[in-house]
């Protein structure tokens, strides 16, 4: 027989429970609507502040290289407000930050995404250590941040470590440069497969190989970088890397030059005249 101490604590127990379990129900709906309100936040913070060159960007989102002056309020707003759960909230916040030109709080929000495994991030606060932007000038740190970046993957980061070791006499070995970029292209990244395909184009970092150079080029391309496809539309004109097809490099110079590319636009130009006109200097003057 149990004891009144026993019986009572055994109701109390069940007492506890069920009020436990009364307010996690009653606190449901709160909860999903936070989660809601959290992913509406994200989504718009993505939508005026996402990095195209970002990893952890998703494939659906666009991004943009610079956020329009008229979206830094609302970047700062929404950002702020996503970042308690995600990094790339927290990145993007820090952009946002530093288009004000709120260098403080954007270097905050740089070194928390950063710490939280943004690649993105250790690359800007790379770039301000490296410049002195916003911090004392130092490069060590720069190169530091740029290391890890680059060991998780990031093509950026790469491609700034070997610019900044060139800079400062110590730049990387162009085969670990050819070794880090292959691993963030087999992650799909496409800026990591123009590069990677430019260094076997150049026959920088080992063996020229145009027929490799192609294929990381068409697959950069596939992902619609424009550099890729305007890369791509000289190796089918050419026929270099493999077969020659003129109407191939039209439709690659086309869609390269419709997302601005300059030298595509003027490829595209060539490619499309029959009869191309020169004066005495041997300048083109028009097009037939």
């Amino acid at each position: 027989m149990q004891s009144g101490r026993a019986r009572t604590g055994k109701a109390l127990h069940l007492l506890a429970a069920g009020c436990s379990l009364a307010i996690g129900a009653s606190a449901l709906p709160a909860l999903y609507s936070s989660a809601r309100a959290q992913s509406a936040d994200l989504v718009l913070c993505d939508r005026v502040a996402a990095d195209p060159a970002d990893p952890d960007k998703p494939a659906d989102v666009k991004g943009a290289a610079a956020i329009e002056a008229s979206d830094i309020a609302t970047a700062i707003k929404f950002c702020r407000m996503a970042a308690a759960g995600s990094r790339r909230a927290l990145y993007e916040l820090g952009r946002a930050y530093a288009a004000a030109g709120q260098m403080p709080q954007a270097i905050a929000a740089y070194r928390n995404a950063a710490d939280k495994g943004s690649t993105a991030a250790m690359v800007e606060l790379a770039m301000m250590f490296a410049a002195g932007n916003g911090v004392a000038k130092d490069d060590a740190q720069a190169r530091a941040l740029l290391q890890r970046a680059a060991a998780a993957g990031n093509p950026r980061a790469v491609a700034s470590l070997a610019t900044l070791g060139a800079a400062s006499g110590q730049p990387i070995d162009p085969a670990q440069q050819r070794a880090l970029l292959t691993n963030a292209a087999l992650a799909n990244s496409a800026d990591a497969q123009f590069q990677l395909g430019v260094m076997y184009a150049n026959g920088v970092g080992g063996p020229k190989d145009d027929f490799a150079a192609r294929s990381w080029f068409e697959k950069a391309a596939a992902q619609n970088d424009p550099d890729a496809l305007d890369w791509m539309g000289s190796f089918a004109a050419s026929g270099r890397g493999g077969p020659r097809d003129v109407n191939a490099a039209k439709s690659y110079y086309a869609r390269a030059a419709a997302l601005g590319n300059e030298d595509a636009k003027a490829e595209l130009k060539r490619l499309e005249c029959s009869i191309t006109m020169r004066d005495k200097r041997g300048n083109v003057v028009g097009c037939m």
